[in-house]
């Protein structure tokens, strides 16, 4: 590939690069949040061994609800994943209630209120930059708060409130339009630019702002 000038094949260059780092931040966030639920199911399976013959296991007891419960976890992190991660697709759409079940997954502390008032039935890649903007607010309500996800012409409206948000300009500039030079974030906040750089590929500018106690995103 050819092009004018040495500065443009430089930056060309130097996001090529930034992508393939943040695609492997990407795998570190997976790998760490997959960690605690298959940890679980592990100890779960250790205790099925210390009990005897899986005939003596009754099908309610301490050690099967701890494995069931830690595969639907993992089943759903992974389902949520797939969504806010992986390619968004060009045709493949989801109905209100399958958005609505994946958006309020991403609670599972149960530190959020959540209210969803969206059309019926959405564009995947829609749903991928709500999720990446959900968790890039649940990155700045660590103690808890409100979100309101609104219809936004063809795009989302999502507004956080709390008595108080996590502030990290270093995160929150990667959303801005003039971001320039910023440091890539760890592994567990890689939302923030992948969110930048899949509303750019979708052609949706990214409208946010972070106050003391209130932050919005739309696109």
């Amino acid at each position: 590939m050819e092009y004018a000038d040495d500065g443009r094949l430089a930056i060309t260059q130097h996001a090529d690069a930034l992508t393939a780092r943040i695609v492997a931040l990407v795998g570190s966030r997976i790998c760490h949040d997959l960690i605690s639920p298959l940890g679980a199911i592990g100890n779960g399976l250790e205790l099925l061994r210390m009990a005897g013959p899986a005939g003596a296991v009754m099908a309610g007891g301490e050690e099967v609800a701890l494995v069931e419960g830690a595969t639907q976890a993992a089943r759903d992190r992974v389902e949520r994943f797939r969504i806010a991660f992986s390619a968004a697709g060009s045709t493949a759409r989801l109905t209100r209630a399958e958005t609505e079940s994946l958006i309020r997954g991403f609670d599972e502390a149960g530190r959020l209120q959540i209210e969803i008032d969206i059309d019926a039935e959405h564009p995947r890649g829609i749903v991928k930059l709500g999720a990446l903007s959900l968790m890039c607010l649940q990155s700045a309500l660590p103690w808890g708060g409100r979100v309101q996800i609104r219809q936004n012409g063809r795009g989302w409206a999502l507004h956080a409130s709390a008595d108080r948000l996590r502030r990290d300009p270093a995160l929150w500039g990667w959303l801005a339009p003039d971001r320039g030079d910023l440091p890539l974030p760890p592994a567990s906040e890689v939302h923030f630019p992948l969110l930048a750089l899949s509303a750019q590929e979708m052609g949706h500018a990214l409208d946010c702002d972070i106050r003391e106690n209130a932050a919005r995103i739309a696109f």
